[in-house]
C-alpha cells in the first residue's frame, strides 16, 4: 500500500471506476446477446446495444475505435444470420 495520501486517494477512486467500468461492459456483452439471439437488424434489441455501445464509448468505458468494431461486427452478424 503507498503512503502518499493522494496515491491512497487514487487507489480508492480507481477502485470505484473499475466496478463502474465492469457494471457497463457486462450489460453491454447482454444487450449484444439478446440482439444477437433476437436476430434481426432493425429490432428494438439492436437499436438498444449499439446506443449502449455508444454510450460506453462516450464515457470512455471502451475506445471509440472498439465501439464502432463492436457495432460492425453486431451488424454483420445479424445480417449474415437473416439471409
Amino acid at each position: 500500500m503507498a503512503n502518499i495520501k493522494s496515491q491512497k486517494k487514487r487507489i480508492l477512486t480507481n477502485a470505484k471506476a473499475y466496478e463502474r467500468n465492469k457494471a457497463v461492459r457486462a450489460e453491454l456483452r447482454t444487450r449484444v446477446k439478446s440482439a444477437v439471439a433476437e436476430g434481426d437488424v432493425d429490432s428494438a434489441a439492436t437499436r438498444e446495444a449499439i446506443a449502449r455501445i455508444d454510450r460506453a464509448a462516450a464515457k470512455g468505458v471502451i475506445h471509440k475505435n472498439t465501439a464502432a468494431r463492436k457495432k460492425s461486427r453486431l451488424i454483420k452478424q445479424l445480417q449474415a444470420s437473416a439471409s
